[in-house]
């Protein structure tokens, strides 16, 4: 995807049921006034493309919530909306997060239809306890069936694995991890279970009723999950990416080379012309919002060639190539040495490297991403 191309994020925040560990903005309804939505997202669409005037569009991403869940017309309605508004390039890559269940499963040949041309499949874990534990509502068997109708309707398929999970062992990850690498898919996204504040899983840590992997063991894990995807053609990408050369997640590229993006829906957030947007999180608020203005927006704010470098910075070191500090000075008009401490880079020799212009962390210092950017990002 080129420099200038657009990205567009659009959320659908709908589920059958929260995870407990969940923190997306993601609320379940009784019912859902379809028409309305599609109407609103549309809308929603049409004032960003007001905004963004004559950009090429690289990709596209439907996520939520559960966006397998919108009716695949007002997924091709809203695909068909944003390439008419902006010209797409020959490769738009159109992305659809997924649930495995034998329902979302059954609209995979129509969303395909609607131009849907990569599905994020959120398998989540390879085992049944497992699953249960995630509040999931699919079982292994019934994910090993959305997985094999995916790989026959879409282009591109990604799946999702949590670990780390309660009393997870190294030897019991290694086995799932390989079992995932052997369906054949070209992008596994793997996350270690975090506990975020405000989720049925938080309250629960508080309570002292669930522990997970302390950090040693959490190190063990993730380590052998980048040595395990690399020897297996699935090199890390991005901290939690894997992906076959050239089948990494364009979409995802565009935020963590920090290109500007589009977002609509209900909580969604952009980046556009040095601007940061903010969508109404809660459905309701957003819809009615959309019904006032014409648009979802509640802030719409300039951000400081500062705010701007630290972002990029932020953004780009979770990515295995770097960042290229010559495209963020051109970016913010900032020099170099105002974006990033060369003293405290050479004072983490093997963890952070600078190459010219290119900074980028070491397979070394990841583990230590945390501590290592608020020491050489400015």
């Amino acid at each position: 995807m080129t420099d200038s191309a657009l990205a567009l994020y659009v959320h659908w925040p709908f589920c059958v049921s929260k995870c407990p560990y969940c923190d997306f903005n993601s609320h379940v309804r009784a019912a859902v006034d379809q028409a309305a939505w599609r109407d609103a997202l549309l809308a929603d669409l049409a004032h960003e493309a007001a905004a963004l005037p004559g950009r090429r569009l690289g990709s596209i991403f439907f996520g939520g919530g559960t966006p397998s869940l919108m009716p695949p017309a007002t997924v091709a309605a809203v695909i068909d909306a944003a390439t008419a508004a902006w010209a797409p390039l020959p490769d738009l890559e159109v992305t659809l997060e997924a649930n495995p269940s034998s329902v979302e499963a059954a609209r995979f040949a129509d969303l395909a239809a609607a131009g849907v041309n990569r599905v994020s499949l959120g398998l989540q874990a390879l085992d049944d306890a497992a699953l249960r534990f995630l509040g999931r509502a699919h079982d292994v068997a019934e994910a090993m069936g959305a997985l094999d109708v995916a790989q026959r309707h879409f282009v591109r398929v990604s799946t999702d694995l949590i670990y780390a999970r309660p009393d997870q062992s190294l030897a019991a990850w290694e086995r799932e991890l390989r079992q995932a690498l052997d369906f054949g898919t070209e992008h596994l996204s793997l996350y270690q279970l975090t506990i975020e504040p405000g989720t049925r899983f938080h309250t629960e840590a508080a309570a002292g009723r669930l522990t997970i992997p302390d950090g040693d063991a959490a190190a063990d894990l993730f380590e052998a999950t980048r040595a395990i995807t690399a020897a297996a053609g699935l090199p890390a990408y991005e901290v939690s990416n894997h992906a076959r050369p050239g089948a990494e997640s364009r979409h995802n590229l565009a935020y963590w080379r920090y290109r500007d993006y589009a977002g609509v829906g209900p909580g969604a957030h952009g980046r556009r012309q040095a601007s940061a947007t903010q969508r109404h999180r809660k459905p309701e608020n957003w819809l009615g919002a959309v019904a006032r203005n014409g648009h979802g927006l509640v802030t719409e704010e300039p951000l400081a060639a500062e705010a701007r470098a630290r972002e990029a910075l932020l953004m780009g070191l979770r990515l295995a190539e770097g960042v290229d500090l010559a495209r963020v000075a051109r970016m913010t008009g900032l020099a170099i040495e105002a974006i990033v401490d060369a003293d405290a880079i050479a004072g983490l020799p093997g963890l952070i490297a600078r190459d010219d212009e290119r900074l980028r962390v070491t397979e070394a210092g990841i583990l230590l991403l945390d501590s290592i950017l608020p020491r050489v990002v400015r």
